[in-house]
């Protein structure tokens, strides 16, 4: 006699298991994430997996929106805060160095390391992130073209070069937490980086 509950599929919790594959992805990458590691990491199986997020990449998709709302939100918040371009992206870069460094998380930045090594069939996947820190940078240097035309910077401030050597900072404090550095470590490096920030009109900071 049967208990009329076979092949009823597996109920779980979406969110969990999004989390979850959050993680294994920011760990490992999205090319060196297989199914097998994801249906592990998120206690599903691979139909389950399938039908409540659709194939690897979509799910993938999903992990960077979630990720982005939920760890990456520092840069906005700091960009449109701040009173002024050197406050926020010091800021960013501090904030940088405590969010790439939490403990009990993978250390890093997700939309940074996961597609570095991707396949030429992953191409899509990496362009996408790719895509993303451009965006960073553009938002960067808006935010310095404001303080530019409010005086705090030189009129002759090159914008995007100085926002893409504030990304560029702030994408090599990411890979040092993943080669081992911690908080303070990048801490330093984020405070050696704006010691490079341009005087504004007069000699001011």
């Amino acid at each position: 006699m049967t208990t009329g509950q076979r092949g009823r599929p597996r109920s779980f919790d979406r969110d969990t298991a999004l989390e979850k594959a959050l993680r294994a992805f920011w760990e490992h990458g999205y090319e060196t994430t297989s199914i097998a590691d994801l249906t592990r990491a998120m206690g599903i199986a691979a139909p389950s997996l399938y039908a409540a997020f659709g194939d690897k990449r979509t799910l993938f998709e999903e992990v960077v929106e979630v990720y982005v709302r939920r760890y990456g939100g520092f840069i906005g918040r700091a960009l449109t805060e701040e009173p002024t371009a050197r406050d926020a992206v010091g800021r960013v870069l501090r904030e940088a160095a405590v969010e790439y460094t939490e403990p009990g998380r993978p250390p890093g930045c997700l939309v940074i390391n996961a597609a570095v090594n991707a396949a030429p069939a992953s191409a899509e996947v990496a362009g996408a992130l790719r895509a993303m820190r451009e965006e960073n940078v553009r938002a960067f240097a808006s935010r310095i073209r404001t303080g530019v035309a409010a005086g705090e910077l030189p009129e002759d401030t090159d914008a995007l070069a100085l926002a893409r050597f504030a990304t560029s900072v702030m994408q090599g404090m990411s890979q040092q937490a993943r080669d081992g550095a911690g908080r303070e470590e990048l801490e330093a490096v984020a405070a050696t980086a704006m010691r490079a920030w341009p005087e504004g009109p007069g000699g001011t900071p």
